[in-house]
């Protein structure tokens, strides 16, 4: 289907002259309407062409205000040119007969701007609009996010509130930690409880992720570990540490929430002074500081809640006198200098091993974080790429007896 003719409105008296003008006008596919005055035109009309013995100059600012204008003469008068540039009209034609190839591509590109200018209006108003409905958006954005703000830094208290105590010492053993979220809630836990008076038992967790999700996770295994410690009857400390870890790889594989941690548990016999413990793919691995030495504690084990029907091992090791045992969650190696992880490592042995307090430690890592892990997380200090947390258990000594 052909595109309707542009209507173009030719204001004349009526006559000869003005149906040669429109005959003119209306080569080339042009439709033209003459008539005598402008209201008497079709609302369709997109263009005036009006003759200027017949609409005097003083009426041409009416006409531009309403369509565009093409005033034609047929004798060139320099007061009329000043009007016709004043009023803002399209062109002034002189002798339009004569130069009626010139009128009509006049007409076309008049019609063509004015068609540009009502696409771009078009667009400005559009664009307003969606500037108005970006801008509502975005103030729901904000107060949802406000909200979800709220919800994390309580949902951060609440963790807090479940952390042992800290330093505490059980036994001759001394705990402390230093535990900071990279946002507001932590993939990072421990716990560190007394069982009797000859059992201390802990775990060092790091769940994977950081966030609502893996916070969600240690809440469930500060859950699970009061449950197992009420169920325990002191018997065969050297199997609980694996059999806790394999109970824990079952609930999450069964909870199918996609989240699987690294962990390491311990049991104190201060009787004894043993270690009695397994590990789930803890890195960094557990490092122990003694008589001027650092060393890994020996032992493998495969991440929890990746696996099924997963054996985790049962490992012993006897604590020295003035030992330190550091457990620090893999954030740490981010913090630390080297191009490798080996190096990282390497970094953190030497740190562990000259550093006897955590708060050295700490210190050593240089970060513009809280010092008290009490403290709120929106307090404009570093954003950290992930979980950071440091455990340090410390004891059989003159000084923690």
């Amino acid at each position: 289907m052909d595109a309707a003719k542009p209507l173009i409105g030719l204001l004349d008296e009526p006559g000869a002259y003005r149906d040669a003008l429109a005959d003119t006008i209306a080569r080339d596919g042009l439709a033209v309407y003459a008539a005598e005055r402008l209201e008497d035109l079709p609302a369709e009309t997109v263009l005036v062409v009006a003759h200027a013995q017949a609409i005097p100059s003083l009426a041409w600012s009416s006409l531009t205000e309403r369509l565009p204008t093409i005033v034609v003469s047929d004798s060139r008068l320099d007061a009329d040119l000043l009007t016709a540039v004043d009023v803002g009209l399209v062109d002034y034609v002189v002798e339009p007969m004569r130069h009626g190839q010139l009128l009509r591509r006049m007409i076309r590109k008049a019609i063509e701007l004015r068609q540009l200018e009502n696409e771009r209006k078009h667009d400005r108003e559009r664009l307003a609009q969606l500037n108005a409905h970006l801008e509502e958006l975005n103030e729901s954005l904000e107060t949802h996010l406000a909200l979800l703000r709220l919800d994390q830094q309580a949902g951060g208290q609440i963790q807090r509130k479940l952390l042992p105590p800290h330093p505490q010492s059980i036994g001759g053993v001394t705990c402390d930690y230093w535990l900071i979220p990279s946002l507001y809630l932590s993939g990072d836990f421990l716990d560190f409880q007394r069982f009797d008076e000859r059992y201390t038992l802990f775990y060092f967790a790091d769940v994977s992720g950081h966030g609502a999700s893996s916070a969600f996770v240690t809440v469930l295994l500060k859950y699970l570990f009061n449950r197992w410690l009420g169920d325990w009857d002191a018997r065969q400390p050297e199997a609980l540490p694996a059999r806790w870890l394999a109970a824990l790889n079952r609930e999450l594989l069964d909870a199918g929430i996609g989240k699987h941690a690294t962990l390491f548990v311990g049991v104190i016999d201060q009787q004894t002074r043993e270690l009695h413990y397994s590990l789930g793919a803890q890195l960094p691995k557990p490092l122990l500081v003694a008589d001027g030495e650092v060393l890994e504690l020996p032992g493998e084990g495969m991440p929890v809640g990746l696996f099924p029907d997963v054996e985790y091992p049962r490992l012993r090791y006897r604590l020295p006198p003035n030992f330190r045992l550091w457990l620090c969650s893999d954030g740490i190696l981010e913090c630390l200098p080297g191009e490798t992880l080996d190096a990282r490592l390497r970094e953190l042995e030497q740190r562990v091993l000259t550093c006897t307090t955590l708060e050295r430690l700490r210190d050593s890592l240089m970060l513009d974080t809280p010092r008290d892990i009490d403290a709120e997380g929106d307090d404009g200090g570093q954003e950290l790429p992930d979980d950071l947390t440091i455990m340090m258990l410390s004891g059989f000594g003159n000084d923690h007896e």
